[in-house]
């Protein structure tokens, strides 16, 4: 068999366990769900919780809890397989595989829009949010590529994430400048800096919607060409892509989909970092199957962690970006310590 029949040969076979990792993937998704109704301040029990999911007459106080929570569980999911699919989409635009919309500073980009919106123009809604925080999330994208693009050897790995961090820093700088001479600013912008999903109602999942749709659209349609990009921009263009288009659309989904749920939940780290890892390890590289195993693995990570939150706070709640970073900080050290990342 020569190499080109091998190579279709392997496009019409799933990845290596697959099969198993998908349907474990949605046992683990339905215990979340679960989780995500029955845990809280107010812990409820089976019964309380097939009324409040089936029997809509029962109004007790429990199912009233269950229902309520309904809404935070599926916006939770939302912003998971959102965070999931923009991580894999800019690690493969990257060629890095420690991207992620928190470590390249898109996230602080969005907040830094976010607090000015508030300092300056005196908005306070969730739809006015998005589009500043989309905003902040593209131009800073476009900054950190650009500073990540100079010198010689163009955009590597860690030429990326050291742009990220300084861009980061620096307009982590500007957020603080801006906030400290204002009370009323920093008391409404501390509550979204940490990260939560508990703000989330169905307003802020019908404005999520058409931007979840789009952007993972956007990736599963540019999968199979970024598979080709994986093998380097030389092969690729032989291969008929077009790096340069490629390279932008993707990123677009990629930043769309991470700044609507950092203008909606606030800038939650490492979710996109962490599912696409796992998922990486598990089926190998192929993004068409990455993509969305990402938007799975992203949901259920953030909803255990919400749910994590709620059960370490309690009576209160831990906010979920507070638990991601505490997971996600120390497998970030562990992926930095074992990467083959190129030099400067």
């Amino acid at each position: 068999m020569n190499h080109t029949s091998v190579s279709e040969n392997k496009q019409l076979h799933l990845p290596k366990n697959f099969i198993k990792v998908l349907i474990l993937s949605i046992v683990l998704l339905g215990i979340c769900v679960l989780a995500s109704l029955a845990f809280g301040s107010r812990t409820v029990g089976w019964n309380e919780l097939m009324d409040g999911l089936f029997h809509p007459e029962v109004q007790s106080h429990g199912a009233n809890v269950v229902r309520q929570r309904i809404a935070r569980t599926v916006f939770s999911l939302m912003c998971g397989a959102a965070l999931g699919v923009s991580g894999a989409l800019m690690q493969s635009v990257t060629r890095n595989p420690i991207a992620d919309p928190s470590i390249l500073g898109v996230n602080t980009g969005a907040a830094l829009f976010v607090v000015c919106g508030i300092s300056f123009f005196n908005i306070g809604t969730a739809s006015q949010y998005v589009w500043l925080a989309l905003a902040g999330a593209i131009i800073t994208a476009i900054v950190v590529f650009g500073i990540g693009s100079m010198g010689s050897g163009g955009a590597t790995p860690l030429k990326l994430v050291l742009a990220g961090a300084a861009t980061s820093a620096a307009l982590s700088s500007l957020v603080m400048a801006i906030m400290i001479p204002r009370s009323n600013v920093m008391d409404q912008f501390r509550f979204w800096q940490v990260g939560s999903v508990g703000a989330g109602d169905w307003n802020s999942i019908s404005l999520f919607i058409p931007f979840l749709i789009v952007g993972i659209l956007i990736a599963l349609f540019t999968a199979p060409a970024l598979n080709a990009l994986a093998l380097g921009d030389e092969a690729a263009t032989g291969l008929g892509v077009r790096t340069g288009t490629l390279r932008l659309v993707s990123a677009f989904g990629g930043v769309l989909l991470c700044g609507a749920a950092t203008a909606l939940a606030g800038p939650i780290g490492f979710i996109g970092l962490l599912a696409t890892h796992v998922i990486r390890l598990v089926i190998g590289p192929d993004l068409r199957y990455i993509i969305p195993m990402s938007a799975l693995s992203g949901a259920i990570i953030l909803t255990i962690s919400d749910v994590c939150g709620r059960i370490l706070g309690s009576p209160g709640e831990l906010e979920v970006g507070v638990v991601t970073a505490f997971i996600g900080a120390p497998i970030l050290i562990l992926i930095t310590m074992k990467a083959k990342m190129r030099a400067l």
